[in-house]
């Protein structure tokens, strides 16, 4: 499932730059990695890390998951530095 949202988010890039770099860590399904105009699922080091479970991924990129009603959830959990996912909101916007 990972491999049908990178395209997508890497089309988002193209329209929207993302100042800094975001991993999405959905454990054993895989990451992506949003970082220099790019979306790759090469794991590397980032400035912040959401760990989610792959479907609440999709519904957070979907807009079906408010994310800060996630994280106060516990569905999502953030590592790092959290003004990075903060500009996730700009990227995700149509």
């Amino acid at each position: 499932m990972l491999s049908e949202i990178l395209p997508e988010l890497q089309a988002g890039l193209e329209n929207r730059p993302f100042e800094g770099s975001l991993k999405f860590d959905c454990g054993e399904a895989g990451v992506i990695v949003l970082a220099d105009g790019t979306a790759t699922d090469v794991d590397r080091d980032t400035d912040c890390t959401l760990t989610l479970s792959e479907e609440n991924l999709v519904k957070l990129l979907t807009g079906k998951l408010n994310a800060m009603t996630a994280v106060m959830m516990g569905k999502i959990k953030i590592s790092g530095n959290p003004a990075v996912a903060m500009r996730l909101a700009d990227l995700l916007k149509a």
